[in-house]
């Protein structure tokens, strides 16, 4: 007689000593780059989704490093105290690693870097508990899609799952329609689940990709540079833990092969 499935007893001691190897190889990573590059940046991540940041990486995949990890690990690795720091000065930076942040190792000069990531925007859509920047109205007629050049209709399949998201819909023709304007959001609203799903059904992005360089470690000197406040730093990383518990921790722990 086979086993019930209920009884079935699953160990874990390869999960755990993967979850070990991935650190240690982690914690190497980072020492082996602080070693290798001229500059270390720490920066932060505005509305963090994978693939602008991997993105990034392919772009400087030649010209530098990208790690992004858990921050005690990251800190662990360059030391967080004089005794500990793995090269001179970068205590300085590790005491500056906390919430959802990471590190950019790169051999290019500082305003070259800067002028890049300034430029690098990448927009996306809003997550529940995002803020929405603008008032999103549907206007009477057909319910349309905003993913190309030329927006379209949606079918007539997707008017149960419209109505279940709070549109009053009528079907003209077999396409979901509203017989009067519709206000999915306003400017400043902290959007819910059904709300963040109908602006990405409509094709609507409200927020934007974006690495915030807060701070520079440079080899030659020991020194860091801070380019934002403790109190930027602080309030960053508390908006950017929020927004992580609700995307789940994915996107947190995605690590660059």
């Amino acid at each position: 007689m086979p086993k019930s499935k209920r009884s079935k007893v699953v160990s874990l001691t390869k999960t755990a000593k993967k979850t070990k190897e991935q650190k240690g190889k982690i914690f190497e990573e980072v020492q082996a780059n602080a070693d290798k590059w001229k500059y270390i940046w720490l920066f932060s991540v505005g509305s963090m989704r994978n693939a602008p940041l991997k993105d990034v990486r392919k772009l400087w995949k030649d010209s530098g490093r990208l790690i992004f990890a858990r921050s005690s690990l990251m800190a662990k690795a360059l030391g967080d105290s004089p005794e500990t720091e793995h090269k001179t000065g970068l205590h300085k930076i590790a005491q500056k690693i906390q919430g959802q942040v990471g590190l950019f190792f790169t051999d290019t000069e500082p305003q070259e870097v800067i002028e890049w990531f300034d430029d690098f925007k990448v927009p996306e859509f809003a997550r529940a508990k995002n803020v929405s920047t603008k008032t999103v109205v549907l206007p009477i007629g057909p319910i349309l899609q905003h993913h190309s050049d030329i927006p379209e209709p949606f079918p007539h399949s997707m008017d149960p799952q419209l109505r279940k998201l709070g549109l009053v819909t009528t079907l003209d023709r077999g396409v979901p329609s509203l017989t009067s304007p519709h206000v999915v959001c306003k400017d400043g609203d902290v959007l819910t689940a059904e709300q963040a799903q109908l602006l990405k059904l409509i094709g609507e992005k409200l927020v934007t990709f974006k690495v915030v360089l807060q701070a520079r470690w440079e080899a030659a000197t020991g020194e860091l540079t801070q380019l934002v406040s403790d109190s930027e730093m602080a309030n960053a990383a508390i908006d950017e833990v929020v927004e992580d518990a609700e995307a789940g921790e994915k996107d947190a722990e995605d690590i660059a092969e």
